[in-house]
C-alpha cells in the first residue's frame, strides 16, 4: 500500500482528501504545515512514496517545503494549486515538483496522476488480496483467479473498501458513507444493492450463493471472517 504525505492546512480538504484516498487504496498521513512536514521526513523519509503539497500553508509555503524535499530525498512530490495559478505551477515544476493538480480538482484525475508518477518511480505495487480476488492498486487493476477482470468505478471502490476491511461486518450506512464520491455524486441505498449485486456477479463462482462478500442478516456485509 502506498503511503502518501499530504501537506494541507485547509482541514475540510484534508478530511475529504484522505477519506477518498483510503477508499482507493492509499495510507495518508497528514500534517497542516512546513515545520510538521520537514520534522516527519527528518525523522523517516523512507516511510513515504509520494507527496501531496499544497502551494499556501499558515506555516511557511510549499516552495520551501519542495526545495527542501527534493534536497532531502527522493520523493515525488505533487502540488495543489488554485485553478490557473500559473505562477504557482511554474515555480513548482522549475523546483522540482512531478507534477501539479488544480483546485477543485477531480478525484479520479488525481488518483490517475498519482498512480502514473507511483509507477515512474518504481514505488513497490499496493496488492490487496482475498482468495481468488487481487487488486493492483497502482494499476487499478483487478484480476481473479490470475485473468483480468473489468469493474466500473463504483465497483472497484467497493472492492476496495472491503479489502481494506476485511473480516469488519459493515454496515449499509458505512457502505454508502465509503461510496460517497467528494466531488459531490450521491449514493442512495437502491443504487448499493444495485452494485453489491454486481460486484458479486463478476467476483464470485455463484453469485447467488456468495462465498467472498457474504451478507450478515439484519447487520450489513463482510468480507473474510
Amino acid at each position: 500500500m502506498a503511503h502518501i504525505l499530504l501537506v494541507e492546512d485547509d482541514k475540510s480538504i484534508v478530511t475529504n482528501l484522505s477519506e477518498f484516498l483510503q477508499k482507493e487504496g492509499f495510507s495518508i498521513t497528514a500534517v497542516d504545515g512546513q515545520q510538521k512536514c520537514l520534522a516527519l521526513l527528518e525523522e523517516s523519509a523512507c516511510t513515504y512514496d509520494l507527496i501531496l503539497l499544497d502551494v499556501s500553508l499558515a506555516d511557511g509555503n510549499g516552495f520551501s517545503v519542495c526545495r527542501a524535499v527534493k534536497a532531502m530525498t527522493n520523493l515525488p512530490v505533487i502540488f495543489l494549486t488554485a485553478s490557473g495559478d500559473e505562477y504557482s505551477v511554474v515555480t513548482g515544476l522549475d523546483l522540482g515538483a512531478d507534477d501539479y493538480i488544480s483546485k477543485p480538482f477531480r478525484p479520479r484525475e488525481l488518483v490517475s496522476r498519482i498512480n502514473n508518477i507511483l509507477r515512474r518511480y518504481g514505488k513497490a505495487t499496493a496488492l490487496l488480496k482475498y482468495k481468488n480476488i487481487s487488486v493492483d492498486a497502482v494499476k487499478g487493476t483487478v484480476q481473479k483467479d490470475d485473468q483480468e477482470i473489468f469493474l466500473s468505478a463504483l465497483e472497484y471502490r467497493l472492492l476496495l473498501y472491503f479489502l481494506n476491511n476485511q473480516g469488519i461486518i459493515l454496515s449499509r450506512s458505512k457502505l454508502l458513507e465509503a461510496l460517497w464520491d467528494i466531488a459531490g455524486e450521491f449514493v442512495n441505498d437502491n443504487t448499493l444493492t444495485v452494485y453489491i449485486k454486481r460486484l458479486r456477479e463478476k467476483i464470485e463462482e455463484n453469485p447467488q450463493t456468495p462465498l467472498l462478500i457474504k451478507t450478515v442478516r439484519g447487520l450489513g456485509y463482510k468480507m473474510g471472517d
